[in-house]
């Protein structure tokens, strides 16, 4: 299987799949988990995917053109993209953008409509609340045949809105790359906190380490891009298959203003479970979260502000069974569920495809490495020593 990256498509290439990517006009930190997914679609189809690229002034242009669409709902305006064109027919068009301001982008593409017996689009972060602003983006939208959300309590607003069949499905992730096996490392990091976390929480986190009785690893800078994004995932699945613990809470669990109240499951429960961590924190107290991460211990709760969690860390490490057992049911489930493999082979049922014979094979390994580390005879996990070894940190305060 191959992958094309061309800014204009090759006529003579056989792939059945055009993907619009959006990953070249701005490198955001949130959005590296959708490029990983990208960057797996040319090992599991024949894929081409057309990069949109941005033009001089891209950025001012891109401000005003959204604030005129929102403004006016006038939605033909080119947000300052290169234009580009589809030559030829394909079976699947697919497009998956963060946020609804990132669509414009698709003014500057001729004839994807067309030339692509089925559209679908994927829009991840969407707030139930916020559809109804949406009326200016409503009719690029409405070009699509299927639209995907990962907020499900949008999926309802989002179809009343724009008379096209919207459906949820979950993030994903690289759980091959994120898992620890064949060969666990030692889990040498205590704590990993990755982008919102509770002051409180943190404060104490802090302390600890400071007195040298945990190592606690955390976000110091604030920034929203980044020039290497699979160098980034690469670096959080190294992290996080080193970790013990790993902080997890509802998606802008800190920001209820933008969501009002709606809980949704964010990247972080993804990641954590598939690195092996034992997750702490809270969870959306939704039925999707439990048809998606129903499984024993899948996250510990820790409150939101937790001032005392050197106890609740002390208390957790005294379990070792249970969270050995933890980690193996996150890595495992997250085989079994989560790779973006399988949030591919939803998308190509929608489309009515089949899937290609390296999505098969994906899947098969996927299913044949949960079962090796489910088995006694999987390879130990090296973190259980560790885990004794910082008991006695943690209980002791030395």
């Amino acid at each position: 299987m191959h992958k094309k990256q061309h800014s204009n498509l090759d006529a003579q290439n056989e792939a059945r799949i055009c993907v619009f990517s959006h990953r070249h006009l701005q490198q955001l930190l949130s959005a590296c988990g959708d490029y990983e997914f990208e960057d797996l679609l040319g090992e599991f189809d024949d894929v081409d995917i057309l990069n949109a690229q941005p033009s001089y002034g891209f950025k001012t242009i891109r401000r005003i053109s959204n604030q005129l669409t929102r403004r006016t709902s006038v939605t033909c305006l080119n947000p300052g993209v290169i234009k580009q064109r589809i030559d030829r027919n394909y079976e699947l068009f697919f497009a998956k953008f963060l946020l609804h301001r990132d669509l414009l982008s698709l003014n500057a593409l001729k004839k994807w409509k067309k030339r692509c017996r089925v559209a679908i689009c994927w829009l991840a972060e969407v707030w139930a609340d916020d559809v109804k602003k949406l009326k200016g983006y409503a009719k690029i939208l409405s070009q699509f045949d299927y639209v995907i959300l990962n907020c499900f309590a949008s999926v309802q607003p989002m179809q009343d809105l724009i008379k096209r069949p919207c459906l949820y499905v979950p993030p994903g992730i690289d759980a091959i790359k994120f898992c620890p096996y064949p060969n666990p490392p030692l889990r040498s990091v205590d704590v990993y906190s990755i982008g919102r976390k509770s002051k409180v929480t943190h404060r104490a986190l802090l302390k600890m380490a400071e007195q040298k009785r945990i190592f606690y690893v955390y976000d110091t800078i604030i920034r929203k891009e980044t020039a290497r994004p699979a160098e980034h995932r690469s670096l959080i699945a190294n992290i996080a298959k080193r970790s013990r613990y790993f902080l997890v809470n509802p998606a802008k669990i800190d920001r209820q203003f933008e969501t009002c109240g709606q809980n949704e499951i964010g990247f972080r429960y993804f990641e954590g479970a598939a690195a092996g961590t034992v997750m702490i924190g809270e969870h959306p107290k939704t039925d999707v979260f439990r048809e998606h991460f129903g499984w024993p211990d899948s996250v510990i709760r820790v409150p939101f502000d937790t001032p005392d969690i050197n106890n609740v860390l002390a208390e957790l490490d005294s379990q070792t069974e249970r969270i050995a057992e933890a980690r193996k049911n996150n890595i495992v489930q997250s085989l079994l569920r989560h790779d973006w493999a399988y949030r591919w082979n939803t998308i190509l049922n929608i489309a009515g495809l089949k899937p290609s014979a390296a999505l098969t094979e994906r899947l098969e390994y996927l299913t044949n490495l949960a079962e090796e580390i489910t088995s006694d005879s999987a390879v130990p996990n090296r973190s259980q020593g560790s885990d004794n070894e910082h008991n006695t940190l943690i209980e002791t305060g030395t």
